[in-house]
C-alpha cells in the first residue's frame, strides 16, 4: 500500500521497519477493513515508537505485552468514553466503535470512530488524558493527523506531551531496531552507552 511521500520525508523510517501483514485474514479477525494509510504506515513503519512517545500499533496479537495493545486499548477506550458519556459527556464520539492505533507517553489513546462502514472516511479521535476537554475528533485519517501533529496545523497540541507538536523531524524506531541497540548495550533514542544494560537478565 503506498504511503504519502510527506511522512516519508519527515520521519524517514528505521533500519528494520515494516510488517508482513496479510491483511485479508486480519480483516476477518476484526470484521472490517482497516485505512489504506493505517495499511501504508504499517506495512512501512510497522509496531514501534515515534520519538520514544507515541507507540504506534499493529494489529496482530502477541507483538506487545497483554494489556497494551490494539485489542486491549480499544476495549479500554470504550469503556472510558463509556464512563465519560455518563460524566460529563464526549460529543460527536462514537465511544463503543472505537478502535485504538496508539498510545502514548502522556496515557493518551489516539483512535479511530469506526462507526461507518468505509474505513477510509474514519476520523481520528483522540482521548485527552490532561486537560479539560478530553475527547477531540479530527477529520482526518490518520498519516494526516500525524503530519499535521508534525508540523503544527491542527491549532492546537492534540495530545498531552510535546514531543511530536510542531516536530517537523520526528524519528521513528521499530521495535527490533529498540531491541537489538539494547542488546548491544546503547540507548536507542541518545546512541549513548545504556546505564542499564545487562542488568535484567
Amino acid at each position: 500500500m503506498a504511503l504519502d511521500r510527506r511522512i516519508l520525508e519527515m520521519m524517514p523510517p528505521s533500519p528494520n521497519a515494516g510488517e508482513s501483514i496479510d491483511w485479508s485474514q486480519i480483516a476477518g479477525s476484526w470484521g472490517t477493513e482497516f485505512p489504506n494509510d493505517y495499511r501504508g504506515f504499517v506495512d512501512t513503519y510497522g509496531l514501534g515508537t515515534i520519538e520514544e512517545f507515541l507507540v504506534v500499533f499493529v494489529p496482530e496479537p502477541g507483538r506487545l505485552p497483554e494489556g497494551f495493545d490494539m485489542r486491549s486499548e480499544s476495549k479500554n477506550v470504550r469503556q472510558v468514553w463509556s464512563e465519560d458519556i455518563r460524566r460529563r459527556g464526549a460529543e460527536g464520539v462514537q465511544g463503543d466503535h472505537l478502535i485504538a492505533w496508539g498510545a502514548d507517553a502522556g496515557a493518551d489513546i489516539l483512535c479511530w470512530d469506526a462507526s461507518v462502514p468505509d474505513p477510509n472516511t474514519w476520523p481520528v479521535v483522540v482521548f485527552r488524558r490532561q486537560g479539560i476537554q478530553h475527547w477531540r475528533r479530527y477529520e482526518c485519517g490518520m498519516i494526516q493527523f500525524l503530519t499535521s501533529t508534525f508540523l503544527g496545523r491542527l491549532g492546537e497540541n492534540p495530545l498531552s506531551g510535546t514531543h511530536l507538536w510542531c516536530n517537523s523531524n520526528p524519528r521513528f524506531l521499530h521495535q527490533r531496531d529498540e531491541e537489538l541497540s539494547l542488546a548491544r548495550g546503547i540507548d536507542p533514542w541518545t546512541g549513548e552507552p545504556d546505564p542499564y544494560a545487562g542488568m535484567f537478565g
